[in-house]
């Protein structure tokens, strides 16, 4: 009967294995008491009935698998042929191995100690060992439900403490009771998560493939990005007219008219934009009769764009030698100098007439 019974618990205990999932990585290492009741099962060489009991263990989590655990017990038995009960005290050393632990976990065991039997008036202290198998159960982190299932040998050193006079004895004993670990359950730890990739690089278009004025010259090398369409531009993407003045001048000539009303008719669709024409001289005489020179020029084209009408978006003014756009140490340079600019939304253009 023993047998069948170990057998079964064995097979009980197996299909738990296989039908509980592994449990995450395993980091309980606390002390626990566990209090327990137990019910006793004697072979027939005692001649007696089953019996009750009940003892304390107090043990330590090793590892995943582990445990070690120092218990001790009480244990009475009552009479059959022989009228006299049994009472059994005793402690031993547990060696438990989990096969995983997770809510249900099954356990094998493995037991050593001491018990001193007191039967019919004698006293003996012997040996016993324990093997077994055993669940347990989580109901909380500091409370678990636990059973198992053990074989019993003991040996009273020819004691002779039955009626046969036998000093070995095998019994079957199942202990129910409760594991309540010391302290608060380890947590898991904490894995930090990997920073957010790096937002890309916001992609920056080469300037020399763009033309955001479409007039012909890239971003790169466009000095004036906000030229009116349609109009004849140079190599730096700015407004031009060939409009020359002669010596300290401001006539317009008229071989440059025909110029100056393209340029009128462009201005014309562009009601709401500002222009300003801006005359320059260079550094040759004084600085005020270059500045009024830099004004008459500015005003004569400016008249000339509005047909002597008054037009608020183009407005002139003379800026002398102030904003040179070359060098004047040079007779070319000094030529680059002397010239009428537009200015369109505040965006400087290239010279429109020297």
């Amino acid at each position: 009967m023993l047998k069948k019974g170990l057998l079964a618990f064995a097979a009980l205990s197996t299909l738990g294995v296989m039908a509980t999932a592994q449990a995450e990585e395993f980091r309980d290492d606390r002390f626990y008491v566990a209090p327990f009741g137990s019910f006793v099962q004697p072979a027939g060489d005692r001649s007696s009935n089953n019996g009750w009991g009940g003892g304390m263990g107090f043990g330590k989590i090793l590892n995943e698998h582990l445990n070690i655990e120092l218990k001790g017990f009480w244990q009475g038995l009552s009479g059959d042929q022989d009228p006299s009960s049994w009472e059994m005290m005793g402690g031993m050393v547990d060696t438990q191995y989990y096969f995983f632990r997770d809510t249900f976990s099954p356990y094998a065991v493995v037991g050593l100690g001491g018990m001193n039997t007191n039967h019919g008036g004698r006293s003996a202290a012997g040996f016993i060992g324990e093997v077994g198998a055993g669940v347990t159960y989580e109901l909380h982190d500091n409370f678990l439900i636990r059973s198992d299932v053990r074989y019993r040998y003991n040996n009273n050193f020819s004691a002779n403490m039955a009626t046969a006079g036998d000093s070995e004895f095998n019994d079957m004993t199942v202990n129910l009771g409760f594991v309540i670990p010391i302290g608060p359950k380890p947590a898991a730890p904490v894995v930090a998560k990997a920073p957010p990739p790096p937002a890309p690089a916001p992609v920056v278009a080469d300037c020399s493939t763009l033309d955001t004025d479409k007039d012909g010259v890239n971003n790169c090398n466009d000095k004036c990005p906000g030229t009116l369409p349609g109009v004849e531009v140079s190599v730096h993407g700015c407004w031009i007219l060939e409009v020359l003045f002669d010596n300290d001048k401001d006539i317009i000539k008229p071989q440059y008219f025909h110029k100056l009303d393209h340029a009128a008719e462009t201005i014309k669709k562009f009601p709401n934009t500002a222009f300003e024409v801006q005359g320059h001289t260079s550094k040759t005489g004084t600085y005020k009769h270059n500045l009024a020179l830099s004004e008459r020029r500015a005003l004569a084209v400016q008249k000339y764009l509005t047909n002597g009408s008054h037009s608020p978006n183009i407005t002139s003014k003379g800026y002398s030698w102030d904003r040179p756009i070359d060098t004047n140490e040079t007779e070319e340079g000094r030529a680059n100098n002397r010239r009428v600019q537009l200015e369109v939304n505040g965006q400087l253009q290239e010279p429109l007439n020297r």
